[in-house]
């Protein structure tokens, strides 16, 4: 059910949209990262010398990378979780919104469209991940895929690094949480519904908003929010437990919706949820202010001024947007919102359901006997 507060996203008119927008593509623009000595801008001498590419569209490049492991440690206060695995840098999916745009700086790339189009991959993800769960020192705890880059944006159809790290991980009974904006998850049912089975993964379905104009416009190369509803209804049919991640929440654009996703997720078989406020670290701020004025120029005023009083006055501030205490009305609002539609749908929050019945098991982890080259004691 739609709120009666909904506003529905009404794309630009053709032909007030910046002449610098890129098909396909959420950032306007293609800054230096912040490290670069000399900043580069994109510019249009007058002459439409840009007309070409905005038409065509830049095209995705791939850059192999060969690191020595594959099992992050994570130290954050702010997640619930020590460790990840993150198949690719960069995301095609392209949202304006995405938190992890100014880790492209550290490449001398921008965090702009480079971070959309010049991406990285890790072929040899599995190799390692075998390598470091047999090192008599790993401890077992679940590893999150999908918390940084989405594991499944387009490059993963034809290369299928995280079906293969998924192959391993359910190899050695190991437990996982899966995060992601795609219905290419599905894809892996084979995989991920035995794993259900025996208690070792849990996905989450990453909905925004259900405005197909508006996830196009946010979102441009992630399927469709009713393509992610449905991927969620066959994860629950399977057997998976699954769960619906409403984020980011934006004051004032999409948070009037919170509570319709909520609402068809459970319909759906979703079993428990988290919701994030929207962040604006770093080059994500201008990158996310430049859209807003193209694309929502009537609310983009009213949406940052809630989004700098959520932060203390600035455009991103942890301890107050991250924080455990909840310190301005607006966020206390959504908070309040989002706990009583919990309580109304049945919903439980991913901290609580990490942390009872709905915990992943980490008494199964075994090294297989095709890796060890052991016989199991029940094989003999």
């Amino acid at each position: 059910m739609t709120s009666p507060h909904f506003i529905p996203f009404t794309p630009p008119k053709r032909g007030t949209e910046n002449p610098l927008r890129e098909k396909g593509r959420a950032a306007r623009s293609n800054d230096s990262g912040r490290y670069e000595p000399v900043q580069r801008q994109r510019f249009d001498d007058g002459w439409n010398s840009l007309a070409d590419d905005d038409r065509i569209g830049r095209r995705t490049t791939v850059t192999i990378e060969k690191p020595k492991t594959i099992i992050n440690k994570v130290t954050s206060p702010y997640v619930g979780f020590d460790r990840s695995i993150n198949p690719y840098r960069g995301c095609e999916h392209g949202c304006i919104y995405c938190f992890a745009r100014p880790t492209h700086a550290y490449h001398g790339l921008s965090p702009g469209l480079d971070f959309e189009t010049r991406l990285f991959a890790k072929p040899d993800a599995p190799k390692l991940l075998i390598k470091e769960l047999c090192n008599p020192n790993y401890r077992v705890r679940s590893i999150a895929v999908g918390t940084n880059m989405d594991a499944y944006q387009p490059i993963e159809r034809r290369m299928e690094i995280i079906r293969n790290v998924l192959k391993v991980l359910s190899d050695f009974h190991h437990p996982v949480s899966i995060l992601t904006k795609s219905d290419l998850i599905t894809r892996d049912l084979d995989i991920l519904a035995p794993m259900g089975e025996k208690n070792l993964t849990r996905c989450m379905i990453s909905i925004t908003t259900q405005d197909r104009a508006l996830a196009r416009a946010m979102e441009p190369r992630c399927p469709t929010p009713e393509n992610r509803f449905e991927a969620l209804k066959k994860l629950a049919d399977a057997g998976v437990s699954t769960g619906i991640m409403l984020g980011p929440m934006i004051p004032g654009l999409n948070d009037s919706e919170l509570e319709s996703i909520m609402e068809r997720a459970v319909s759906l078989g979703a079993s428990y949820s988290a919701y994030t406020i929207l962040r604006l670290p770093q080059e994500v701020s201008p990158l996310f202010q430049e859209w807003l004025e193209v694309f929502a120029p009537a609310r983009a005023k009213r949406i940052m001024n809630h989004i700098r009083t959520m932060n203390g006055g600035k455009d991103y501030d942890p301890a107050w947007s991250r924080g455990g205490e909840v310190k301005t009305p607006f966020a206390q609002l959504i908070a309040q919102r989002y706990a009583l539609c919990q309580r109304r749908t049945g919903l439980v929050s991913q901290e609580s359901s990490a942390h009872s019945r709905h915990s992943l098991d980490c008494t199964q982890f075994r090294i297989p006997s095709s890796v060890s080259g052991q016989k199991d004691l029940f094989d003999i």
